[in-house]
């Protein structure tokens, strides 16, 4: 991570800008997630679209990383590699991660896609929007970082599912990963001390699970999935604070 900066309005409106495209970008390769599609299809789609959209893939400028996406099935939290082998079938929670770098600036954003019909799981995920919604309504000019934190982790607590533990939201814009991190769960950090402030660009990341919140490592050396394997899932946001209220960058 690198320290707090804070963006001047023009750049928040490129921002703005490059986060219309990335909405359009994620919406389309969301609605490609169907069975028989492999994460390959979506990588290589997910590549074209940014181009289209001169921008650059984001997730390529992090040192050892070759791909555009990160796409993450039923036990996957993040960083999962974009595989061919990987052929969603029915039942799968499929998470689609992606960035973009658009004009010197970057945007982060992901959702989770469900390809059953399972109610408890269709819930599952409707607590995970819900709590980032809760998340974003906090991130106002005067309030803390910890009270994302505390609306996130409240949602997912009465819903009796967990946050990823050792996972957070972050800063974003003229890096990928900026500070403040921003914890799914109140752990009485520093980060979440800081105060919110009018020029900050945060990418507010809800990562969750059925099971306890721990993590593995796969032998790929990227992919994290839940140690004990159960369904975990995430959605993210790039927003801006300013002086007028904040911006949700990656929305229509």
């Amino acid at each position: 991570m690198s320290k707090i900066t804070l963006k001047t309005p023009e750049q928040i409106e490129v921002m703005r800008e490059g986060g219309r495209l990335l909405h359009e970008i994620r919406t389309k390769l969301a609605q490609a997630v169907k069975p028989g599609v492999s994460a390959m299809d979506i990588e290589e789609l997910a590549v074209k679209l940014i181009s289209e959209a001169d921008a650059k893939p984001s997730f390529k400028m992090v040192e050892g990383y070759s791909w555009a996406t990160c796409i993450n099935v039923n036990d996957g939290v993040v960083h999962g590699i974009p595989k061919k082998e990987t052929v969603f079938a029915k039942g799968d929670v499929v998470s689609v991660d992606v960035g973009i770098f658009y004009k010197g600036l970057h945007t982060d954003a992901a959702t989770t896609v469900y390809l059953g019909d399972d109610p408890k799981i269709t819930k599952f995920l409707e607590s995970g929007r819900r709590s980032l919604k809760a998340g974003i309504a906090k991130a106002t000019a005067g309030r803390k970082i910890g009270d994302i934190t505390k609306a996130v982790f409240e949602v997912l607590s009465d819903s009796d599912i967990r946050p990823i533990w050792n996972l957070t939201g972050h800063g974003v814009g003229l890096e990928l990963h900026e500070d403040p991190r921003i914890p799914n769960y109140p752990s009485n950090s520093r980060d979440e001390k800081r105060e919110i402030v009018p020029g900050m660009t945060l990418a507010i990341e809800v990562m969750f699970t059925f099971g306890d919140g721990d993590m593995v490592l796969a032998k790929d050396g990227w992919t994290l999935r839940t140690k004990d394997a159960t369904i975990a899932a995430l959605f993210e946001e790039t927003v801006a604070v300013t002086d007028k209220g904040t911006l949700v960058l990656t929305r229509s």
